[in-house]
């Protein structure tokens, strides 16, 4: 199962307009994809939408969250199912700045419906940093039985890496992500230290032809989220990266931004 596991919609600050559910949906079906996970900036607005769409086309949609931390480091966060992720959207609803959004230097940011209808306006700014810490956001995605994965930590803004300089000890993370403009192997190169951790790669896609540039196929027949999560535990996993060619049995490589 091909899995593209941080994608943004609309909701994002500077994601394109034209990443609504129903266009997110079609795209990802076009590319080959079977399981999404849908992670706007410090929001889950716009995941039932998604959701809803992907069960109708035979797409898995994981609800999720691009979460902003005290650090400024960005992290992953994925959620079994709805419940847990309309739980989660309370606590970042109290956590979050009420610094105004500026839709002239970032864009709108909207919610929509399966009818590319705007249907909520998100007036405070997605990109600031929520009033938690790193270790803080985990211990609530944890308790409401979800999965952390420190986001790009290859890039020099917004990763563990930069932010910090290090893994905080005791940091409960299922996996780290490295960005499209690299590959695992690469990383490894710079942070030797880091063999044997999980690494994970998606797009991080922020516009349409994005999707599916990067991803990982998980070693399962089923997608349900017991199959993802045993699959990634056990590390029955590949990462592609289409931008630095295919790996032998995938497809053919997708075109994507440069």
């Amino acid at each position: 199962m091909r899995a593209d596991l941080h994608i943004h919609t609309c909701l994002s600050p500077c994601g394109d307009l034209d990443m609504s559910p129903r266009n997110i949906v079609r795209v990802a079906k076009e590319r080959g994809l079977q399981i999404i996970a849908i992670t706007d900036h410090n929001s889950t607005r716009n995941v039932r939408a998604c959701m809803s769409l992907g069960e109708r086309e035979g797409l898995r949609v994981i609800p999720g969250c691009e979460v902003n931390t005290r650090e400024e480091v960005h992290v992953l966060c994925y959620f079994p199912h709805l419940e847990a992720t309309e739980m989660f959207q309370r606590y970042l609803d109290e956590k979050m700045s009420d610094v105004k959004n500026d839709p002239d230097r970032f864009g709108y940011q909207v919610a929509v419906d399966e009818d590319d209808r705007i249907v909520y306006e998100e007036e405070r700014s997605l990109f600031m940093g929520i009033d938690d810490e790193i270790d803080g956001v985990a211990e609530v995605v944890h308790q409401l039985g979800g999965l952390f994965v420190p986001a790009h930590v290859d890039r020099p803004r917004n990763s563990l890496f930069s932010q910090l300089g290090f893994i905080p000890p005791g940091l409960r993370y299922q996996a780290l992500e490295v960005s499209k403009a690299t590959t695992p192997a690469d990383f490894l190169l710079r942070r030797p230290e880091l063999t044997g951790v999980r690494l994970i790669q998606s797009s991080d896609a922020h516009y349409p032809e994005d999707i599916g540039v990067a991803y990982t196929r998980f070693g399962i027949t089923g997608r349900s989220w017991e199959e993802l999560s045993d699959a990634l535990f056990n590390a029955r996993y590949e990462t592609c990266n289409n931008r630095f060619g295919t790996p032998r049995g995938t497809d053919t490589p997708i075109k994507g931004r440069p």
